[in-house]
């Protein structure tokens, strides 16, 4: 399972449920099928810059962190701006290399933000690869990502 697929489930467990520990998180997603170690889990706690707010029963659960409504075009620009180290297209698609860890939430970004020119977005590590409608999308997408910069 991608990064941003297991993180897209966390956020989905923790606004379901009161996790109140890094334990408690690891045994939700295994219930739901997905193998992970409470290492791995306190690294995606950090990325996601997930906090700590009070529960009913006067615990404390995890949370999104509030600053994190910051809209999707301004969280992709971030991640152009900071993340992306190079830019390449040919034909219909785009080669965008990440900072390591930086390119699965930019291919969420740019598939959640429906850009009519493009297809799809995959990422992994440190690369997203955007198929795009036609070679003229893929130039205006281009242009649109580099705008950004």
């Amino acid at each position: 399972m991608k990064k941003s697929e297991r993180q897209e489930k966390i956020r989905e467990i923790i606004e379901k449920n009161d996790v109140e520990r890094q334990e408690d998180l690891v045994r939700l997603l295994i219930d739901t099928g997905i193998q992970v170690t409470q290492a791995t889990i306190s690294r995606d706690i950090k990325e996601m810059q997930l906090v700590k707010v009070p529960n009913a029963s006067g615990g404390y659960r995890y949370s999104m962190p509030t600053h994190r409504q910051e809209n999707r075009e301004q969280q992709l620009d971030n991640a152009i701006t900071n993340d992306l180290q190079s830019l390449k297209r040919s034909d219909r698609f785009l080669s965008l290399t990440m900072r390591p860890g930086h390119a699965p939430m930019a291919a969420v970004l740019i598939k959640r933000l429906n850009f009519p020119e493009v297809f799809t977005a995959i990422g992994d590590d440190t690369s997203v690869l955007v198929v795009c409608q036609s070679n003229e999308d893929a130039v205006r997408f281009e242009q649109i990502l580099t705008n950004l910069d």
